[in-house]
């Protein structure tokens, strides 16, 4: 399977037939998808009219850039004119959008071909669920495995090579969760780099937009296509959006990194094997030029709280009227953990955004003479997915949560394979709107490893 840098380069060279590339993924979807329940919907017939357009293009030497003939799909969440959108959920199971997410529209400006959309926890937040219209997505790695969530479908469709890249959103973790357990690149970027205009809200305050692909060289050649301002979005950005590819070549030579080991070590220790990836992850980075040191930032059980609250509070405002009208279409775990919201109070939610800033202002301080931050994407290796408590963000703070409360740009990348022979993952954490900078070394840090070259066998 080839990369979407790879793949642009052939077929700029008209070695590579946009049209044929679609055939192929459409295949794949079809045959793996009773496996790993990546797709909720794959859509042959809008995918092969863009690949062909797409190949009139490049005959006609006007393509329209890197990701033009690119085979992607849609988090669910996506609005898509004319195909269905549901959520994950019989709440929505007939709800056909007459428009396009913005970002769905930027990247179809790009030239991409979708192939449809793709499982999510339902509402992105309500997973991974048994009792929906569809089954939860499945880890290619090992099909008995959790992907994370609840970007899914994403995860699991990149990481199984039926998709080049794919559209993910992330509150506390759902864009990093999925890219860290499947083994693949997923950046959350900074809070209002990327649209959300048309992207079924969960929490507006923490939600946040981005890709997922296999690495973070593909990543940021998505990113660039999706990042813009929104006027209709009033948490967008009205920043100039820089050359993301470009920027990959400043790797990491120069830059001081603050390793959050607390997060990690102390405040929610992670397996022997995360650790001891970890550590070899730093000295990678320690060759490739970097100057590492720890950092202290307020503990991870303060962010998980705080973020909790907020999380909770702004989902059940969203839902409120069907939790009073039609609570029994919504799966258990998102109807349960909804009704949390409704249990608090207008003070709570104000103290907890009140803690929310004091959090900013201390990581801002503790940051001051650093770059980048480095901590663990995750527990380890991904747990059987009928094991996942419905509680599972209360009864352990993640690692992911504190960079939606800041809204700091934070990447996963895969750091290897654990004793199960899954994937292993850390985050790397810019300040905001560095999104460049967290892509250049992550970037730096693939090219230095080999671990791109190893594919799931499903």
């Amino acid at each position: 399977m080839h990369t979407i840098a790879e793949a642009a380069a052939l077929i700029a060279a008209k070695k590579l037939s946009p049209v044929e590339l679609a055939q192929a993924g459409l295949a794949r979807a079809e045959a793996l998808n009773d496996k790993i329940h990546a797709f909720i919907r794959i859509t042959p017939e809008p995918a092969l009219a863009a690949a062909r357009a797409a190949e009139a293009r490049q005959m006609s030497g006007s393509l329209r850039g890197p990701l033009d003939g690119i085979p992607i799909a849609h988090k669910d969440i996506y609005c898509t004119t004319g195909i269905a959108t549901t959520a994950h959920s019989a709440q929505l199971i007939d709800h056909v959008p007459t428009e396009d997410a913005t970002t769905v529209r930027m990247l179809a400006e790009a030239g991409v071909v979708s192939l449809g959309k793709l499982a999510t926890h339902e509402f992105a937040f309500g997973g991974p669920s048994f009792d929906l219209p569809w089954p939860p997505a499945r880890n290619p790695w090992d099909t008995t495995r959790f992907t994370s969530g609840s970007s899914s479908g994403t995860g699991a469709a990149v990481a199984a090579g039926i998709i080049m890249g794919g559209t993910g959103s992330d509150t506390g973790g759902s864009i990093r969760g999925p890219a860290a357990l499947c083994g693949i690149a997923g950046l959350k970027p900074t809070y209002g780099l990327c649209p959300r205009t048309g992207i079924l809200p969960l929490a507006q305050t923490l939600d946040h937009a981005g890709p997922m692909a296999w690495t973070v060289e593909d990543v940021a050649l998505m990113l660039q296509a999706m990042a813009g301002h929104d006027p209709a979005d009033p948490a967008s950005a009205s920043k100039p959006v820089p050359d993301f590819h470009a920027g990959l070549a400043a790797g990491v030579g120069g830059k001081r990194i603050g390793v959050v080991r607390h997060f990690h070590e102390r405040d929610n220790p992670a397996s022997a094997t995360t650790l001891k990836a970890m550590e070899a992850a730093l000295a990678v980075l320690k060759t490739e030029g970097a100057t590492v040191v720890d950092v202290t930032l307020p503990p991870l059980a303060e962010f998980n709280a705080t973020g909790w609250v907020v999380l909770v509070a702004e989902a059940y405002a969203v839902h409120e009227h069907w939790m009073r009208t039609a609570p029994e279409k919504y799966g258990e775990f998102l109807r349960h953990r909804l009704a949390l919201g409704a249990l608090l109070s207008g003070a709570d939610y104000l103290q907890a955004q009140r803690r929310r800033r004091d959090l900013i202002a201390r990581t801002e301080a503790a940051t001051a003479d650093v770059d980048l931050l480095v901590t663990a994407a995750a527990m380890g290796e991904a747990p059987v997915i009928e094991t996942v408590p419905k509680w599972a963000s209360l009864l352990a703070p993640n690692f992911t949560i504190p960079f939606n409360v800041t809204g700091w740009p934070a990447l996963s990348v895969c750091t290897g394979f654990g004793e199960g022979g899954l994937p292993l993952s850390m985050q790397i954490v810019g300040k905001p709107f560095d999104d460049a900078g967290v892509l250049a070394a992550g970037h730096a840090f693939e090219r230095a490893t080999g671990f791109r070259g190893r594919r799931p066998g499903v």
